[in-house]
């Protein structure tokens, strides 16, 4: 996806939207078809919102690790991560095997 964004010039949220909006004009579809892909888009979005404010507490955890400390949000915010990546990859699967 991000490769996808880069090559069009695109940040992923453009691209992501520009998707949508091409995905929304194609008339030759099914509205399930339509639909389908909507949720994972939507479930794209969703997931790149989690990621942002996970890379912020890592940043802050960061910098707490550096100074010497062991937070103790250290293994939630690794809990989370790994649930934003299953989500990304739960929708990225559902994208590529859609037929």
């Amino acid at each position: 996806m991000t490769a996808g964004a880069k090559a069009a010039s695109l940040t992923l949220a453009g691209f992501l939207a520009r998707a949508a909006l091409s995905a929304a004009r194609d008339l030759e579809r099914t509205a399930s078809a339509v639909a389908d892909e909507r949720e994972v888009i939507a479930e794209f979005f969703a997931a790149r919102r989690h990621l942002g404010r996970i890379g912020s507490n890592l940043n802050q955890i960061a910098r707490a690790v550096n100074a010497g400390a062991h937070p103790s949000e250290l293994d939630v915010v690794i809990a989370a991560t790994d649930r934003a990546v299953q989500r990304v990859q739960h929708a990225t699967d559902r994208l590529l095997h859609q037929d």
